[in-house]
């Protein structure tokens, strides 16, 4: 019986790189399947992985629909047993639903991967209705770390080094060092979350540029908005 499985986690936690795996796997079994995404950061068209792996996949624009592209192929005479769906949290609530479909009406295999909430800690509209509709739920086992060492439980945009809560939910950015101008994202712990206490501004309020500061006093609860 085929299931919707939704692997989730903040960045850097290894969901492309498990999506990559997994179509290894079935592949190597005689399996056929199409792999899709969303905004990655190599580009159009491409999974990647932070590891440097990556392959072609078919970009999901908001005027997809899951159910027309997988019965036109089949239509055609394509064989299809599994859909590795990465980025899903940039997919519509409608293109969820249509991967249900895809699962419960053709029995194909559908395995998503995706970040849960955004920089605001708010559900992406596909993870939550990934969440509301998938037969699994699952958390990926590598953890994501924090700067100060802790388990990282949050996503962080940075603009020019400083971390944001307001804004657009989707501005497609980099997670490499600080730039001057730049959208970056930075996945924290949540006592550092909640004190707007990224890198950047904790090697700024630091005493050495070489020491990170652990002391809560040197993080401070920011003021109420």
């Amino acid at each position: 019986m085929a299931d919707l499985i939704f692997f989730s986690g903040t960045m850097d936690c290894g969901k492309s790189t498990l999506a990559l795996q997994m179509d290894h796997n079935n592949s190597t079994r005689g399996r056929q399947g199409l792999i899709f995404t969303k905004l990655d950061r190599m580009g159009d068209s491409v999974l990647s992985s932070r590891l440097g792996l990556s392959t072609p996949a078919i970009e999901v624009h908001d005027d997809l629909d899951f159910w027309d592209e997988i019965v036109e192929r089949l239509t055609s005479g394509a064989r299809i047993d599994y859909l590795i769906c990465d980025e899903a949290q940039f997919y519509t609530p409608l293109q969820v639903e249509q991967l249900a479909r895809v699962v419960d009406e053709m029995g194909i295999d559908v395995t998503a991967f995706g970040i849960t909430a955004d920089f605001r800690t708010e559900l992406f509209p596909g993870s939550r209705r990934l969440i509301e509709l998938a037969d699994r739920v699952q958390l990926l086992q590598v953890e994501a770390l924090c700067w100060c060492g802790r388990k990282a439980t949050h996503n962080a945009r940075i603009v020019d080094g400083v971390m944001v809560v307001e804004g657009e939910q989707v501005v497609v950015g980099d997670t490499a060092a600080a730039s001057a101008g730049l959208v970056e994202y930075e996945v924290l712990c949540r006592r550092h979350y909640m004190r707007r206490m990224n890198s950047h501004a904790a090697r700024a309020a630091a005493v050495s540029p070489d020491v990170l500061p652990f002391d809560l006093d040197v993080c401070p609860v920011p003021p109420p908005a």
